[in-house]
């Protein structure tokens, strides 16, 4: 349920870094020269991240069902366990950035 709840935003992101249905085309995109938006970044390394938290999750389901070695579901979960901590401190920095902007005058 979770993963489908990061797959969502995923999907979100990825239309809104696009430009894509439902989402309001900015008069002036400001796109790097000969780099990607960072929406699109965003959008790519989140879908990795649910991509590894589906595969640890998969690995460990075959583990208990006794078709892969406990090796491969440690390894798997470690991997998923990694990749969480690093979302969570990418989404801590988010949120503090938008405080900070919020916070300031006009």
């Amino acid at each position: 349920m979770m993963l489908d709840a990061v797959g969502s935003i995923t999907t979100r992101l990825s239309s809104a870094g696009t430009g894509g249905a439902g989402a309001a085309a900015p008069a002036a995109v400001a796109k790097p020269a000969g780099g990607t938006p960072f929406g699109e970044v965003l959008a790519d390394v989140s879908s990795q991240a649910v991509g590894t938290l589906k595969t640890a999750e998969a690995t460990a389901i075959t583990g208990i069902e006794g078709r892969s070695s406990v090796q491969h579901v440690v390894q798997a979960v470690m991997a998923a366990e990694q990749t969480l901590q690093t979302a969570l401190a990418v989404r801590d920095k988010v949120v503090a950035a938008y405080q900070e902007i919020s916070r300031l005058s006009i």
